[in-house]
């Protein structure tokens, strides 16, 4: 790293395949909405060759050229592989959204890299979702490097970034985070900013300069070597310090000079084991220029520290019965085992999976075994069933580019896999497999939809199908007691994206209507009531009369019948009618038309006639008793409680509390977890927290994540209650 000097031949024209694992890299850009990571994928694309000097691919577009949402959003909403080669080395850079929405793009980036380059802005710093991700990356051991970009800002400040990313990164080490290069800047500017113009490489002493638009290596002046010093000394102490030569430090410490190649070594060990997380710099390329500031160093840092999928821990894998499977890592001969990890649309090849091989080697035309399980609460059934693979290919921009094979370690897209979904494994048809799911986030914003039009309700149900295939971050959800359709998704700007899809993907126009809670109804206290259902008018008549006690009954309990009879007032062949008629009533509701709960019903007495009772006839007159029962009485509305839990940082343990306080919550406890973190539990109604998504991400400015779990339902204040009632009455 730092003294290769040729540069790339390149690679535009032609799909990469490789052959052998030895040669990808599997690299996915983690960071901020904001902080340059598709830009550095389109400036790493142009100095490894794979787009032209304009940045454009052969078709004309660029490499980040995916989806029209994204333009007109001006951000990243999905997933995007862009693979290049460099020195003989595969690289695919998964550009992932920096957006929270989207965050269940950046897990499916973690878990086809093998490596994250966290991209952070000079101008702007770590904020506390980088922060996170960062955590789950440590608790994987997966090895990770920084890139500061953004350098070109007047606020820009390399050495200041440097030092929050080794405060808020390195943890107990922050010698763990160092850089290898330093920026070396030209003339100061009329505003004063000395713009930054080339690196110097603290390991080799060299200067790279990309003043003339590719990188020129030079010496260093005797001016410029103490300055240097400093960083150097600290960089090789921290490399050793992570040395598996345990008598290095000692002889560095008494004056030997250790040789720079020895110190790459050990680099480059260090950082694939995932224990030094060197820090670079880089820029996009000027006009013209055919090479971005640090994108060469860059790229021999991927291909020379990063590790080879062989040193990726194979996810756990079973058998569709659930018997465990021990396999090889990487064994391009042995089971076949790939992953969807993302699924899209093309409005001309059709449905299009970008596919992980973790053992074996996919070619077009086999058949495969595809299996989907445990995303069931999601809204995608479990499946089995055997598909033929398509075309495979490699994305460049928007054109799908054909290979031949995807070996173990790889990435490929595949088409026309009807019913593979993200998150599903591909394993041979005669041994077919099962890859344990990577952690999907909870969504917790609900999207109640209606069908625009009769035309759009034809279309709904599968446009709908469609996307929770691809996207299984989202759920879809039949409220069977609000009988809405409701889509739960993880933020507005996620909400956003679903229907634009659905509009301009599979031509559903869908209304967004208010998300209703389920309530529910109880009596407050023991009341009676009676049912009579006479009718005489010539011919055969209908005769039924029975008188009910209900009471109430404590949560959980549902509705209790209890025939308490005696004489046969009321034949027994009609007893089950009564209770028929009473359970239906119940389900419609007895004040506002939400389904009663937690009550005892008695039926005490009765009358029938010899003709004209009936099974229709006494189910009528337990109905109508139900009816009269609740007139008399006082009836509480219901409304379910959610089980809460936030973890938050320590800095907004305070505000998040009296948040919750003002949404009528109790708050249960406190519990620390790790460092600086705060579990909250507490109980609140499910009234309360629609759009609790939003407001904490806004609260806790996007360090905070929760969970909810319905606990139970128990009565609304009477205010509230009444209210409910006003607007049922309305017919609202």
């Amino acid at each position: 790293m730092g003294d290769k000097t040729q540069t790339h031949p390149g690679a535009a024209g032609r799909a990469l395949a490789a052959d052998r694992p030895t040669s990808v890299r599997n690299v996915v850009l983690v960071g901020h909405s904001g902080s340059g990571k598709t830009t550095l994928v389109e400036a790493l694309a142009l100095t490894a060759g794979a787009v032209n000097r304009a940045g454009r691919v052969e078709d004309g577009g660029t490499v980040s050229d995916y989806d029209d949402i994204e333009h007109r959003q001006q951000r990243s909403v999905q997933l995007s592989l862009v693979p290049v080669e460099w020195d003989g080395i595969k690289v695919n850079l998964l550009d992932t959204p920096g957006y929270a929405d989207f965050v269940g793009e950046l897990r499916a980036g973690l878990r086809a890299a093998d490596a994250a380059l966290f991209v952070v802005s000079a101008s702007d710093g770590v904020d506390g979702s980088t922060r996170m991700v960062w955590e789950e990356c440590a608790a994987v051991g997966m090895p990770r490097a920084i890139v500061i970009t953004h350098l070109e800002s007047a606020r820009a400040d390399f050495e200041e970034t440097t030092r929050i990313c080794a405060e808020a990164f390195g943890g107990d080490d922050p010698d763990a985070v160092l850089p290898l290069y330093l920026p070396l800047r030209g003339p100061e500017g009329p505003d004063g900013h000395a713009p930054v113009t080339g690196l110097i490489g603290l390991l080799s002493r060299k200067l790279f300069d990309y003043a003339a638009g590719e990188r020129k290596d030079s010496e260093p002046g005797e001016d410029q070597l103490p300055d240097i010093e400093e960083a150097r000394n600290r960089l090789i102490e921290g490399i050793i310090a992570e040395s598996e030569d345990e008598t290095l430090m000692d002889r560095y410490l008494g004056g030997e000079q250790v040789d720079v190649k020895t110190l790459i070594e050990d680099l480059e060990r260090a950082v694939a084991r995932g224990s030094f997380f060197p820090v670079l710099a880089a820029a996009p390329a000027a006009e013209g220029a055919r090479q971005g500031l640090g994108t060469v160093e860059l790229l021999e840092l991927i291909t020379g520290g990063f590790p080879t999928p062989f040193e990726h821990p194979l996810p756990g894998v079973t058998t569709i019965d659930g018997e465990q499977r021990e396999l090889k890592p990487c064994d391009t001969d042995g089971p076949l085992v790939a992953e969807v990890v993302k699924t899209s649309s093309d409005p001309y090849v059709g449905r299009i999976s970008l596919v992980r091989v973790f053992s074996g080697t996919l070619r077009p035309d086999q058949t495969v075994h595809v299996s989907g399980h445990g995303l069931a609460d999601r809204g995608h059934e479990d499946h089995d069933v055997d598909e033929k693979i398509g075309a495979l290919s490699m994305p460049f921009g928007k054109q799908q580019r054909p290979v031949t094979h995807a070996v173990a370690g790889d990435l490929v897209s595949v088409a026309k896999l009807g019913r593979a979904e993200t998150g599903d494994t591909l394993s041979a048809k005669d041994d077919p497999l099962l890859m344990e799911p990577w952690q999907m986030p909870d969504p917790l914003l609900p999207l109640a939809i209606q069908a625009h039009s009769k035309a759009d309700e034809d279309k709904l149900s599968q446009g709908l199908s469609r996307l929770v295939a691809e996207d299984p971050t989202m759920r879809l959800e039949q409220n069977q007691d609000t009988h809405q359709v409701v889509l739960w998704c993880l933020g507005e700007a996620h909400a956003d994206v679903a229907l634009e899809r659905l509009r301009s993907r599979y031509g559903v126009q869908v209304d967004v209507v208010p998300h209703r809670v389920s309530l529910r109804e109880t009596f407050a206290a023991r009341a009676g009531g009676r049912g009579r259902h006479v009718k005489q008018s010539g011919g055969h008549g209908q005769y039924a009369i029975c008188e009910i006690e209900v009471e109430p009954l404590p949560g959980g309990s549902g509705i209790e019948f209890v025939d308490k009879v005696v004489g046969g007032a009321v034949p027994r062949q009609f007893i089950p009618s009564v209770e028929k008629g009473v359970r239906a009533q119940a389900a419609k509701g007895v004040a506002a038309g939400y389904p009663l709960i937690d009550v005892r019903i008695t039926l005490l007495d009765g009358k029938a006639h010899s003709v004209d009772s009936s099974d229709a006839a006494f189910q009528t007159a337990g109905a109508l008793a139900l009816r009269e029962a609740a007139a008399g009485a006082r009836i509480h509305l219901l409304e379910p409680v959610a089980e809460v839990t936030v973890l938050v940082g320590d800095d907004y343990v305070g505000p998040v509390m009296s948040d919750l306080s003002s949404r009528r919550g109790r708050l249960l406890g406190t519990e620390q977890v790790g460092t600086g973190r705060t579990l909250i539990r507490a109980e609140v109604p499910e009234f309360e927290i629609g759009r609790y998504a939003v407001d904490l991400r806004s609260l806790s400015h996007g360090t905070a994540r929760f969970d909810r779990a319905y606990a139970r339902h128990e009565p609304m204040p009477p205010q509230i209650a009444e209210r409910i009632r006003e607007q049922a009455g309305d017919g609202g």
